[in-house]
Formats: structure tokens, sequence, C-alpha cells
């Protein structure tokens, strides 16, 4: 029994420290180049906004986008 639990510790303690690697400090000039449209998704952010639009309309319901509101595209 007291195996189990020592090997159990080693095994979270291996699995932490492999998390915790893999954090790392950006500069603040280095940001810039985190937040750029390349790194994102979508390439394109404002066709996939009216897309969620125009999606979220037909649907009559907001999809969990954030806004809330109709079927009427008001999001009122």
């Amino acid at each position: 029994m007291n195996k189990g639990i020592t090997r159990v510790a080693a095994g979270l303690l291996c699995g932490s420290l492999l998390l915790a690697s893999g954090c790392a400090q950006v500069a603040p000039w280095q940001r810039g180049h985190l937040g750029s449209d390349v790194m994102s998704w979508d390439s394109n952010a404002l066709k996939r906004s009216l897309d969620d639009h125009i999606h979220s309309s037909k649907e009559a319901s907001s999809g969990g986008f954030g806004a809330a509101g109709g079927g009427c595209g008001c999001n009122g």
C-alpha cells in the first residue's frame, strides 16, 4: 500500500513538472507577435464575426456568442 502511494505521488510530481515546463515568460515587446492576426484561429476576424451574426439571426438564437436577442437580428 505504501509503494502505491509513493508511485502516485511520484507520478503527480512528474506530471506537474511537465506541465510547469510549458510556462514561459513573455517580454512586453514580444506580446505584439502573439496578438497578431497570424496567431488567431480565423484569419479574417471581420468575416467570422459577420458569419456568426448571420448564423445567430437565422437560427433564432444567439448561440452563445455573447449577445442576447431573438431571430430578428436586433440583439435587443
